[in-house]
């Protein structure tokens, strides 16, 4: 079985599933591997718009998978490094992504999905940093990401406790975005997916960029940030499909140019 599939839309969606349902897809060493090739193929790739992040079975992911591989004689300490990599390939990718989360997403499997741009969940998902529970601390960049999300008191509440909490209360603390009945949750997946992969692809990623670091600098330094960054996009072939778009009243077709 393919612990990870793979599938590119004509649109520039590329589906990526974690696909060990039997382990309510736990994620091994090999496939940490394999996902950071995927996230800087991705970033590479410039007919990929949009990467949307989901699992197989009904579930999200329960985690790491800490089972020793066989074959493998890399220390825990070189394997967590590894893991922050590939964490933070997918939170810098420069183009649009989004979780689509069913069942049980905690731990790293969590904290990857969180590293997403937005994320949609079904009504029966449910999550937890559970590290606590395991004896372990956050990883995976859930240190980082859980305090801008939704503040330090929820962020120590979720890691301390290591509660599960469900998918409603996840989405009312901020965790995520929105909650839909599970059949409902691909069509509205692939309905934003759409809408990614149609926009234009430099001022997405501008944007993303200047969000994630939003709290690295003060407000002068942002708009600095924002003067170079709308003198690409106005500068770009697609503000100009844009524009004329907008005044022709017909969708834009931006190409990322």
């Amino acid at each position: 079985m393919t612990a990870i599939l793979v599938d590119r839309s004509e649109s520039g969606i590329v589906s990526v599933t974690l696909n060990q349902p039997e382990r309510k897809n736990a994620i091994n060493l090999s496939m940490f591997e394999e996902l950071l090739a995927i996230f800087e193929e991705v970033t590479n790739r410039e007919e990929d718009r949009v990467l949307v992040l989901t699992g197989a079975g009904g579930n999200f992911s329960a985690g790491a998978d800490l089972t020793p591989n066989e074959g493998t004689e890399k220390h825990m300490l070189s394997s967590m490094r590894f893991y922050g990599r590939v964490g933070l390939a997918l939170h810098n990718l420069p183009k649009p992504t989004l979780a689509k989360v069913r069942g049980v997403a905690a731990g790293a499997g969590l904290n990857l999905g969180l590293g997403c741009d937005l994320i949609l969940a079904s009504e029966e998902a449910r999550f937890s940093e559970i590290f606590a529970r395991r004896g372990l601390s956050l990883d995976v960049g859930g240190s980082w990401l859980l305090p801008r999300l939704i503040g330090l008191h929820k962020a120590k509440e979720l890691a301390l406790l290591a509660d599960v909490i469900p998918a409603h209360e996840a989405e009312k603390m901020g965790l995520i975005n929105r909650v839909v009945p599970d059949d409902e949750l691909d069509a509205l997946a692939d309905d934003w997916a759409e809408r990614l992969a149609a926009g234009p692809p430099l001022a997405l990623s501008q944007s993303k960029r200047m969000l994630n670091n939003a709290f690295s600098y003060g407000l002068s330094e942002a708009m600095e940030v924002e003067a170079a960054a709308q003198s690409i996009n106005i500068s770009s072939e697609d503000c100009r499909e844009g524009m004329v778009a907008f005044f022709k009243k017909r969708p834009p077709v931006f190409k990322g140019r």
